[in-house]
């Protein structure tokens, strides 16, 4: 059947997988040589050259999952990226990049352009308006991230592909916190797809790796740049994110679910200040995003109000992880200020409105009330114990 006329489970369980030819088993045997024959064959394999049978198949089900020709799989998000700017960047070259996004991502790009002589400028907000009055003459490539991470806020995808379509600009988005089941980036005219697969693809905090997606002209060049700088990865991980994969429709919409809940909840909460979930009417681009979504994803963040303590709520924790990563199956928080973005300098953060008192929530699957049983008595412990100081 052709793909287009797939579901999303279908594509995530069938797309992509090997055939076992050999003992007609139920799943796509795995292929660990690093060594293959080369003469006479139709593919010369090798694993640094992102085509071994696993690597291979894998990029099929993530092409068809973005809508894209083509796909790539590499040994981690920040590799994905990387190679990805590295393709279409060179010496000389600007790029816009959207001033509210990973910390990581930023942290690689003040790092590490100036030493490639590529110039760039974040842009001062998110609207298009903002996009258009950084580009300059030189400007080669956009790059955004929505629901961007932690704070949720929205980019209109058509509106910036427009802009870079109008320019004659590549647009390149990170697609993580959305994952392709709740936002297909191409769709709205983007050129480029990246994924940390280490998240929502992966799903169960047990694998790093990621991957890029989008037309088989602009994958063969990532990949003439891929091949290089060997951020392949091992056929081991390849295949039990493939495993994982199939999974994916059922783990983000049951996220989905329970993350709305969640913000719901925590947005009546006395204790918490702000919540940021484009799920909720009161997010101010709640619109915009149910326009270019299909869910609002298992990512919220959330401020407590002052005099209840971050790192102390998060200790009362008995459910919630206190945790690095996200997108797992499990429910994990975290310090942006300290985890993620700890990389970027107080003034930097409080530029971009991340606040010491700021907490992201990764939404599991567990049974909500669970979760919100979890939190109350977190946040009653901690007020208790404040009361307790307060009378010594």
């Amino acid at each position: 059947m052709p793909k287009k006329t797939l579901g999303l489970n279908t594509i995530c369980t069938h797309v992509g997988e090997i055939e076992d030819k050999q003992f007609k088993g139920a799943i796509s045997p795995i292929y660990m040589s690093t060594s293959y024959e080369f003469d006479d064959v139709e593919v010369k394999r090798y694993p640094r050259y992102f085509n071994t049978p696993n690597q291979e198949h894998l990029a099929k089900k993530i092409a068809a999952l973005e809508h894209t020709e083509a796909a790539l799989i590499f040994g981690s998000g920040m590799a994905a990226i990387s190679t990805m700017f590295l393709a279409f960047l060179k010496q000389g070259d600007h790029i816009v990049v959207q001033n509210t996004l990973y910390g990581g991502t930023s942290n690689f790009i003040r790092e590490e352009f100036p030493k490639y002589g590529i110039e760039f400028t974040f842009t001062n907000g998110y609207q298009v308006a903002d996009f258009e009055a950084a580009i300059q003459e030189n400007t080669k490539v956009i790059y955004i991230e929505t629901p961007s991470n932690p704070l949720l806020t929205i980019t209109d995808i058509k509106a910036v592909a427009d802009l870079a379509s109008s320019k004659g600009l590549v647009s390149m988005i990170d697609n993580t916190f959305a994952s392709p089941i709740n936002q297909t980036p191409i769709d709205f005219g983007i050129d480029l797809v990246m994924h940390s697969a280490t998240k929502y693809l992966g799903g169960h905090s047990d694998i790093l790796a990621g991957a890029v997606a989008g037309s088989s002209e602009h994958m063969h060049r990532i990949w003439n740049v891929a091949k290089n700088l060997g951020g392949s990865l091992s056929d081991m991980t390849v295949w039990m994110l493939e495993r994982s994969m199939k999974t994916l429709a059922l783990r983000v919409k049951a996220q989905n679910k329970n993350a709305l809940k969640m913000a719901k909840f925590l947005n009546k909460h006395d204790a918490v200040a702000n919540v940021f979930y484009p799920g909720l009417k009161t997010h101010p681009e709640h619109a915009l995003a149910k326009s270019q979504m299909k869910g609002f994803g298992g990512m919220l963040s959330f401020e407590l109000v002052e005099g209840i303590d971050a790192i102390q709520f998060q200790k009362q924790l008995q459910i919630i992880k206190s945790s690095m990563s996200l997108a797992g199956v499990e429910s994990t928080m975290l310090l942006p200020c300290k985890t993620s973005h700890a990389l970027l300098s107080s003034e930097q953060r409080e530029a971009i409105g991340i606040s010491d008192r700021l907490i992201r929530f990764s939404v599991g699957i567990e049974t909500f009330r669970d979760l919100k049983q979890d939190i109350s008595q977190a946040i009653a412990r901690v007020e208790k114990s404040e009361k307790q100081m307060e009378k010594h």
